[in-house]
């Protein structure tokens, strides 16, 4: 079960009892499945999974727009299996620009997103354009009544079986960062192609896509012509936190493991659990998990609240939860031993699964850069020397 004793001044009745029963659910319904051993199989168990979920009614938060209520699924989701976050995780990344910025496009996607029916992916990434975004070089050529896109995506989690990809590409150069759009593309479009898998350490439906003269019509774009990286930036502002969220339930489930491991192992006569530099570990890892669910939650209540912007908050909470994740769960490896670094522990699963929330949806020292940038903005121009 989730503690929700640290942070429950941020979350309403409701939350509470959402936090007991997403973490039922996740324990009974996703924790048991197994991992699956390669990229086919776990292209499969996504999908497998996003009906469990939908049928669930674990999506739900998602549409509500209830940031707490995704950040507590994610948690659980995290905890039990990194492959079940990764599929709650594209559903709201694909979903929420529509459901910001289109409502024609929203009723036709999100409901069937939150039930489980249609899988959703989020096309931003290219070869030259990571962090760098203005990079883009996808384009998408205005034609009459229609746009043509024309470029590639990669790192594209569920590439190859998503049922639409919400995309960004260039539809003014000229404008630069200004110049770029989003548009939903149903997956069966002519002109859409899986060019292949990428397969990482941690089985997830990770790929790239083509779009190759590309036609879809006018009404596809989500929102108005050139707002795709704002609209970008203020879905990826909104998400983050369920990203430090989801670091925050896969360090809970390290250290569960490490608790219960250093209090049943023995060595030299005694448990592990009474040496004290094991002791020292265990306090940090708890001392940091949570200031880091302190920090999420926070930056989810202010969203919750009705604040337009959570840019520092949101930055604070995935710099420092993942970085905090990444700690305890190796941490965790180094207090199990030998039996951390075997493939069908839950620990070496958490380990190979951690290491790409620092990267995704803005690396660590983006949000950095965010946070410095920020807080150099709020403290005015700077002052003239004093000679």
């Amino acid at each position: 079960m989730l503690n929700t004793d640290p942070v429950r001044a941020f979350l309403s009745q409701g939350h509470l009892e959402m936090a007991a029963e997403v973490a039922t659910f996740a324990t009974n319904e996703i924790a048991p499945r197994a991992e699956p051993p390669d990229d086919r199989s776990a292209r499969t168990e996504a999908r497998e999974l996003l009906g469990i979920l939908g049928r669930g009614g674990w999506l739900r938060p998602i549409l509500a727009q209830d940031l707490r209520g995704c950040c507590l699924v994610r948690e659980a989701l995290g905890a039990a299996s990194p492959l079940a976050d990764a599929v709650f995780a594209l559903q709201a990344l694909g979903s929420t620009p529509l459901l910001i910025a289109d409502a024609a496009l929203r009723d036709r996607w999100v409901p069937g997103a939150v039930e489980g029916r249609f899988m959703s992916a989020f096309a931003m990434t290219e070869p030259d354009a990571g962090s760098d975004v203005a990079s883009m070089a996808t384009t998408a050529t205005k034609d009459g009544d229609h746009y043509v896109l024309n470029g590639t995506k990669t790192f594209i989690s569920n590439a190859g079986i998503a049922d639409w990809y919400t995309v960004f590409a260039v539809t003014d150069k000229s404008r630069g960062h200004r110049g770029i759009s989003c548009f939903a593309v149903p997956a069966q479009t002519k002109g859409v192609r899986f060019v292949r898998p990428l397969e990482l350490s941690a089985p997830h439906p990770l790929g790239e896509i083509a779009f190759e003269d590309c036609r879809v019509p006018a009404d596809a774009r989500v929102g108005a012509e050139g707002e795709g990286f704002k609209l970008g930036l203020a879905t990826l502002d909104r998400l983050r936190p369920t990203v430090a969220a989801a670091a925050c339930g896969m360090a809970t489930r390290a250290l569960a493991e490490a608790l219960a491991h250093v209090r049943e192992r023995r060595q030299f006569g005694k448990p592990l659990a009474e040496f004290q530099l094991v002791q020292e570990k265990l306090a940090t890892m708890a001392t940091d998990l949570t200031a880091a669910r302190l920090l999420v939650y926070r930056a989810a209540w202010e969203k919750d609240g009705g604040r337009e912007r959570i840019t520092v908050e949101a930055a604070m909470a995935k710099a420092f939860a993942t970085e905090t994740a990444q700690r305890v769960v190796d941490a965790a490896v180094q207090l199990l031993g030998g039996r951390g670094v075997l493939a069908d522990h839950p620990v070496d699963r958490l380990y190979r699964s951690v290491r790409a929330l620092r990267i995704y949806e803005g690396t660590t020292e983006v949000q950095h850069l965010i946070i410095a940038g920020e807080l150099l903005k709020a403290a005015g121009p700077k002052t003239s020397e004093v000679h």
